[in-house]
């Protein structure tokens, strides 16, 4: 993970008078700007696919069983019944079946359909579903000639999204750490910043919030708040409206979330260098803010980049890795 510090710091000048609790809200306020046009979710693919229609349709190989990456809850691409060769070829009276995890596979199923050309599609994949399914392939290459026969496997994982989030540390100078003030501007400063990217259908948790007496040096002892919290998008289930623009992907909206975040803070900065009085007592120490990008998985899944290869963002169950 790559931490980054934006702008020049500023530190040790001397704070004026306590700034009462309306006007330290009052202050925090007017940085306050629109975030972007509200975004929903899109139903993301492993990077090792591409969004045309060949790519939601897998073929079979005689050589090997072929992985099959499908995101949890969502519709599976078409698992077909033939080969690349076989596709592009005339079959004569095909007929298909197909055995997965719990048996033979029947037309009609609510979660699973088969369809008329042999295909395999799973409409909410579980991580029950994970297994080997086996195709099994009758037909003629001519009309002359007799039946020929194939077995195709497949090995179908279920995944997860990672999680991905920004971190985010920002150091305020503070009013004496037993002060209620620290309390009710750490209050607004959340109420702000999670306001800043709502309508990106992203989310801001307060991680951890600490205040110290940090020793400046020719300063003397200052009070500085500590504030870490971390910014996410929102789960695909609970964005109110489907989204299946490229713009609406987690990550994009992540960026975008970032930032709003980091010209809020350069914002603060500007409009304290404007000011013609003494700084607040509560007020952010410019250069402090860092950032880190996290990737995880949720608890029981992890990522194996060299068994799946073709999904190097996928977290699987650890059962399966």
């Amino acid at each position: 993970m790559e931490a980054s510090t934006p702008g020049r710091a500023r530190r040790g000048r001397a704070a004026g008078a306590p700034l009462s609790r309306a006007a330290v809200v009052l202050l925090l306020s007017a940085f306050v700007r629109p975030a972007s046009p509200a975004a929903g979710y899109f139903i993301r693919l492993p990077r090792g696919f591409r969004l045309t229609q060949d790519s939601l349709k897998i073929v079979g190989s005689s050589d090997y069983p072929v992985k099959v990456y499908v995101l949890l809850h969502q519709k599976s691409p078409h698992v077909l019944c033939v080969t690349q060769r076989l596709r592009n070829s005339e079959l004569i009276d095909p007929s298909f079946q197909w055995y997965g995890p719990k048996g033979k596979i029947i037309s009609g199923n609510s979660t699973i359909q088969l369809t008329s050309t042999g295909s395999l599609v799973f409409q909410n994949f579980e991580e029950s579903m994970t297994g080997v399914y086996t195709c099994f392939l009758e037909y003629k290459p001519t009309v002359d000639e007799g039946a020929a026969n194939l077995q195709l496997k497949y090995v179908i994982y279920a995944y997860r999204e990672p999680r991905f989030y920004y971190q985010f540390t920002a150091r305020y100078h503070a009013a004496p750490c037993n002060s209620i003030y620290n309390i009710s501007f750490e209050k607004k400063l959340l109420q702000i910043l999670r306001k800043l990217v709502l309508e990106l259908s992203c989310e801001v948790s307060l991680l951890k919030s600490e205040c110290h007496h940090v020793k400046m040096q020719k300063a003397g002892l200052q009070n500085e708040l500590f504030f870490t919290f971390s910014v996410s998008s929102l789960d695909t289930e609970k964005v109110p409206k489907p989204c299946i623009d490229h713009s609406c992907e987690p990550s994009r909206r992540l960026l975008k979330a970032k930032n709003l975040i980091e010209r809020f803070f350069n914002q603060q900065i500007e409009v304290l260098g404007r000011r013609a009085e003494p700084l607040p007592e509560i007020y952010y120490i410019e250069g402090t803010l860092q950032m880190v990008w996290v990737n995880r998985c949720f608890p029981g899944y992890g990522i194996n980049t060299l068994k799946h290869p073709k999904c190097p963002e996928c977290c699987g169950p650890h059962q399966i890795q």
